[in-house]
Parts: C-alpha cells; sequence; structure tokens
C-alpha cells in the first residue's frame, strides 16, 4: 500500500463508526455512513480509491448491488471511467451474464447486462467492504466471463480476519480500512 493509501485509511478509520452485536450478537459492524456523510472523508474515500484505479488503468468500475454503488460511480467519474451495475437476478431488463457465489448459508448470484464489458476492457471491481470474498469473485468471474481484464479490486473495508484476499488470489487487491478482528 503506498504511504498516500495508508494515510487516507487512517484518517477514514476514524469515521466509521463500529455498531456491536449487530445485526447479532458477536458481530462489529463497520458502519461507512459516518464517512459518506462527511464531505471530507467521502473525499478522501474516492480520491484514494480513484488513485488505485488509475495506477490499473481501470477504463470502468464494476459495483455490487448496493453497497458497490455508493461509491463506484463516484470513483468512475474521478478517473475518466464508465460505471457498470451488478444486480440480484432479474433486476436487469436487457440480456445477462450471471455468476453464483457462497454465502454464509446458501448461495446467491449476481448478473451484468451481457454488453456491459468491452473485450479486452480493463476493469476495477469495487465493493465498499471485502468479508469472505464471494462477491468480489463473482464479479471477477462476470468480467472475465465477458471478456474483460480484471485490472483491480478495489475497497473501502476489508475485514482481514475472514481472509477474502484468499478468494482474490492473483489480482491486485487494495483496501483503504483493514481489520485485523471483528
Amino acid at each position: 500500500m503506498s504511504s498516500a493509501a495508508a494515510d487516507a485509511g487512517a484518517d477514514l478509520r476514524r469515521w466509521v463508526r463500529e455498531i456491536p452485536d449487530f445485526p447479532r450478537d458477536g458481530i462489529g459492524f463497520k458502519d461507512i455512513t459516518p464517512v459518506l456523510a462527511s464531505p471530507q472523508a467521502l473525499d478522501t474515500a474516492i480520491g484514494a480509491l480513484a488513485a488505485h484505479a488509475r495506477e490499473v488503468g481501470a477504463e470502468v468500475v464494476i459495483g455490487a448491488e448496493a453497497r458497490g454503488f455508493l461509491l463506484g460511480p463516484a470513483i468512475a467519474h474521478a478517473v475518466g471511467a464508465g460505471f457498470v451495475l451488478a444486480r440480484k437476478p432479474g433486476k436487469l431488463p436487457h440480456t445477462t451474464v450471471s455468476a453464483e457465489y457462497l454465502l454464509e448459508y446458501g448461495t446467491d448470484a449476481l448478473e451484468l447486462h451481457s454488453d456491459a464489458v468491452a473485450h479486452g476492457a480493463r476493469v476495477l471491481v469495487h465493493d465498499d467492504l471485502l468479508a469472505t470474498g464471494g462477491t468480489a469473485k463473482a464479479l471477477c468471474e462476470l468480467v472475465e466471463q465477458l471478456g474483460g481484464v480484471v485490472a483491480g479490486c478495489g475497497f473501502l473495508i476489508e475485514l482481514e480476519f475472514l481472509a477474502g484476499r484468499a478468494a482474490l488470489a492473483g489480482y491486485d487487491v487494495r483496501a483503504l480500512v483493514g481489520y485485523a478482528e471483528g
């Protein structure tokens, strides 16, 4: 991680609010609404994630419903890239491709329009949180299924103790704020 990214992460950590025992006992929920509410924190987050997008030469940013929609379009705008929506099945009106991923108790899926990523396009996969890596891995699979190149994966927060990076081995993964414990 660059010095600027480390500085951004240190600054942003103070804006992330932890809610103990939410949504259930033993979970320390990482609430990013204070980051979104602060013009300074929001600018820091978008700037640091956009810097990563520039470093990897992203031409497209892809974000998963719905959390990836929060910062993804702003990152894309900041680097002059397009933004692609990855949605739950049945939510996109045009022909789609889909990828399934594992949840704690079952599976889920994401879909892209079949023409959302041009062959050879360099794509930054974005979400607000990297936990187990299932969602991001599904996004990578969708990009590659359409002939795109996953240039990198960028996250606001990483729950390091859930080892999501392992699911994304081989990709350039960056997170601004990391938590070693839940």
